[in-house]
Parts: C-alpha cells; structure tokens; sequence
C-alpha cells in the first residue's frame, strides 16, 4: 500500500529517519519497525528516509533497498515517506528512486554532488536528474551547502520551479538562511510563480523564525519528533507565542543534539533512551560519546522532564 505522491501542498513534520544499527554495526531491521513505530505514535505527518544524517552514505546499495523496503512496508501508506537517492553516480541515483518509488515511495530527495559551481551548473545537474528520472517522481531538492559545498542561489531556485514541474518541496538547509527564505516566499508571490513546499533542517535550530518567514513544516531528525508537531501545529493554528514557548522548553536539548560531528551520536543515544532504538550504534566511522557527554546528556533529559511537567 502506498501513500499519494508528494506535492506542492506537502506540509508538517516529515522527520529524517535515522537508520539502526546493531553493536556490531550490523544493519538492524526488526530496530527499523520499532522506529517507525515510534515516529507514526508521534503523529507526524510524513516521514524521510536514508537522509545524511541518516547516515544514508555508509550503506551499500543492497543495504539501502532493504532499509527502504523495511521501513515503506511498515508505514503501509499511512504517510507519505521521502527517500533520499543524492549520489554521485546518476545510474545509482535513478537505480534507487526508482526502487523507492516502485516500493512505495512518495518521492525522493536530491542534494547535488560536490564541485558544482554557478546558476547555470546546478541547473544543468538538476535537468540531468529529472530526464533521468521517470516523469511521475516528484522531488525535493536539498539545499545544504555546509555538507554539499554547493550554492543554491534565490535566482538559480526560481529558474527550478519554473522549468522543472517534478521540483515540489525545498529542504531549506543554509545558514545564514532566513533571509534566503524570505525572498523565495517573497519574490514568488511578487512573480505569480508557483508555491512549492519549504520543510527546514538543520535540527530545527530557527524553526520558529523559518515558519515565520514562510516555511511549511521541518524535515529533520530531532530525537523529540513530538515538539516538532507540537509547534507546528500550534503555529498554524495561529498560536505563534505558544509555538516558541514549546519550542523553548526543548532548546538546551535541541541545541545540545545539533553540535556538529558528535551529533548524531547524541541523537542516537537519546532514541535508544527513548526506547526507539535497540542500540545507539553509529555506523564507523563515526564519534562515539564519553562519560562527561552522557552525563551532561542526564542534566538536560531531567531538566526537559521537569520543564514539562511544570
């Protein structure tokens, strides 16, 4: 069973999955279901597979089918699931949405390879990848340029969604980036252009200033997919002062998970607390925790507790 393709209108919380692992760094499936489960009880609105921080590079291709398979079999169409297909290797990129879609799939996610420079450079990468692709696959173009080294211009984005129709949803990723996302939002509305989705990473560190500035939800892996629902859902109710007020309960935690290199391990420790993983593997290589970060990680799950208990 399968989830209706992604559109323009695609909104809410579609958290990046992280991708479980045994002790031995073995892939762990049945860790998988688990996970799913815990994400779907957290009513979130849609869920984004094999992500970088799902640490969707150190998998082999048979790996990533697997995880793809497992998990869309899980879901049984009750969100729409984006897959992330980035690879140097186009034939491996279309290989994988292809499987994806044929799984299930709602669309895939594409970020463009290191050494991509210029309006006209990116643009050519991306027509690249929708002749590639089937007509029918929408897509999510990842604008992370920290990870990528490649620059999406305001310009270069408008030129997308005018010529490629398959382009539905940004994962807005740079930073500095609000400004970026004003404009979009702006000069679109100004230009009559087509709307597509904006879903925000970066854990969520601005998400109350990006749903501000235009943002239709966030695309990230916080181990607290909760608050990320919580907070959009009281935006758009029109709740803005009680959004942020959640979103603060949350932020010495969030911002703790989102330090660079470490934090995916933080990540990972957290869900395995929270019982959504079996193991808080980190697939090597990959930074591991010391004494000193799980007992700063103590401090701040107490702290949260009694925050929200009050």
């Amino acid at each position: 069973m399968s989830a209706a393709r992604l559109d323009e209108t695609a909104r809410g919380v579609f958290p990046i999955s992280a991708t479980p692992f045994a002790p031995d760094g073995a892939l762990d499936l049945d860790s998988l279901d688990r996970l799913v489960d815990f994400y779907l009880a957290r009513r979130v609105h849609g869920l984004t597979l094999l992500g970088i921080m799902g640490e969707a590079p150190k998998l082999t291709p048979a790996e990533s089918r697997a995880v793809v398979r497992r998990a869309l079999a899980r879901v049984a169409g009750r969100v729409p699931v984006v897959v992330g297909v980035s690879s140097a290797d186009l034939r491996a990129l279309v290989a994988l949405a292809n499987d994806s879609m044929a799984a299930g799939a709602a669309g895939v996610m594409v970020a463009p390879p290191p050494g991509i420079a210029g309006d006209d450079a990116l643009i050519a990468y991306v027509a690249s990848v929708v002749t590639a692709l089937d007509p029918g696959t929408p897509i999510v173009y990842q604008d992370y340029p920290q990870a990528t080294g490649v620059t999406l211009t305001v310009e270069a984005f408008h030129r997308m969604v005018d010529t490629f129709p398959q382009l539905v949803m940004l994962k807005h990723e740079d930073a500095p980036g609000l400004t970026k996302l004003s404009r979009i939002r702006t000069e679109a509305a100004r230009a009559g252009r087509r709307r597509v989705s904006v879903l925000v990473g970066n854990n969520a560190l601005y998400y109350p200033q990006e749903l501000t500035r235009g943002a239709d939800g966030a695309m990230t892996g916080f181990s607290y997919p909760e608050m990320l629902v919580e907070v959009y859902e009281r935006f758009v109710t029109g709740d803005a002062d009680g959004a942020e007020d959640v979103f603060d309960d949350y932020l010495p935690l969030l911002r703790y998970e989102a330090q660079p290199g470490i934090g995916l391990a933080v990540r990972k420790e957290l869900l395995a607390r929270r019982g959504a993983l079996a193991s808080p593997t980190v697939r090597a290589p990959g930074l591991m925790l010391t004494t000193d970060d799980r007992r700063e990680l103590d401090r701040l799950v107490a702290r949260l507790a009694r925050r929200l208990e009050a």
